[in-house]
């Protein structure tokens, strides 16, 4: 059984970003994940714009360093690496294919010379760079197009291009950003193809963001992020002879779990929920009568962002008094 390659546990990411003001923003990106990937995997991971994956990706890659919590990759803790370390970390262990070409490949460069760029900067320069090249170029179907530039090769080729440039230091760790997000699907199904290729050649663990759900099909698992956060995971089961999906949710360390929005919109639930047992498992629900709305009352959902709005900025101490009062009055009332 293959040990895990990667290990997150409670990763946190904060980004502090300016606005037009001066003052700073904090934007919390990810909010104590966990996540674990075996040594060989091919993982994807899926999630709406904003959810945190790509953050994932980028600290996974020693492109951002975490906020709190851990990653650690090979058993190195990428938080706790010095500048120099993660450097080296990031030149020869780690390969990067991104969604828009542009960034993968330099356009006045044929793609041998674009595969030989990474090798030249490592060091390695004379006639093995060039076999080198050509060698990757194989791997990736492409040889007979090494001497064509980016705009002679079509996006599947380019990203077959990239793909070759990720490999070139050999690294133990792919990583990729929406590889296909530019490309119609019977495009895509060949890169997928050739990744899937190259996770078995080259016993190679991939971590592949997509928005598209449907990268199930290709991939080991399925991971969702929400707000964060992991929130399900999609895995293979054999069911009536034949092979189906089936998404988990998650429990982090804590024992929380992350109920789809659609979900709560459908059966209005908002802030409270009942939780019983039963003979097949835990029954989650909505309370009987008005309980589910909490100290809210009858309040509807834009009421209670007024209400939060407006008593934004006092003190803990202010915001339950002036709580207790509305119930107090809403009660006289009555």
């Amino acid at each position: 059984m293959n040990e895990p390659l990667i290990i997150c546990e409670n990763l946190v990411k904060i980004y502090r970003l300016n606005n037009e003001g001066g003052a700073s923003v904090e934007v919390q990106a990810l909010q104590g994940l966990d996540i674990t990937v075996k040594d060989g995997e091919m993982l994807g991971i899926v999630g709406a714009s904003g959810s945190g994956k790509s953050t994932l990706l980028n600290v996974l890659g020693g492109l951002d360093r975490p906020t709190g919590g851990r990653a650690l990759v090979g058993k190195q803790d990428l938080g706790r690496l010095s500048a120099r370390a993660l450097d080296e970390y990031r030149r020869e262990q780690v390969g990067f294919v991104w969604q828009q070409g542009a960034r993968n490949l330099i356009p006045y460069l044929t793609a041998a010379e674009n595969v030989e760029l990474p090798l030249t900067l490592s060091g390695q320069v004379g006639r093995s760079t060039r076999e080198r090249a050509l060698e990757l170029l194989e791997l990736v179907n492409l040889r007979e197009r090494m001497g064509h530039r980016l705009e002679e090769l079509s996006g599947g080729e380019q990203q077959r291009v990239a793909i070759a440039i990720a490999l070139a230091n050999r690294p133990k760790l792919l990583l990729a950003d929406e590889p296909t997000g530019e490309l119609d699907t019977v495009t895509a199904q060949t890169i997928y193809d050739l990744l899937r290729d190259l996770n078995t050649r080259l016993k190679l663990t991939m971590v592949i963001v997509s928005h598209d759900p449907g990268i199930a099909k290709h991939v080991d698992r399925v991971v969702a992020v929400r707000d964060g956060k992991l929130a399900s995971e999609t895995v293979r089961v054999q069911k009536d002879g034949g092979e189906h999906h089936v998404e988990l949710s998650v429990l982090d360390a804590a024992g929380r779990v992350q109920i789809p929005r659609e979900y709560l919109e459908e059966f209005e639930i908002k802030r409270r929920v009942l939780i019983e047992t039963t003979p097949e498992g835990i029954l989650i629900r909505k309370p009987e009568g008005n309980h589910h709305e909490g100290e809210h009352g009858n309040l509807s959902g834009e009421q209670i962002a007024a209400e939060n709005e407006a008593v934004q900025g006092q003190s803990s101490l202010s915001r339950i008094w002036e709580s207790f009062k509305s119930r107090m009055i809403k009660g006289i009332k009555k």
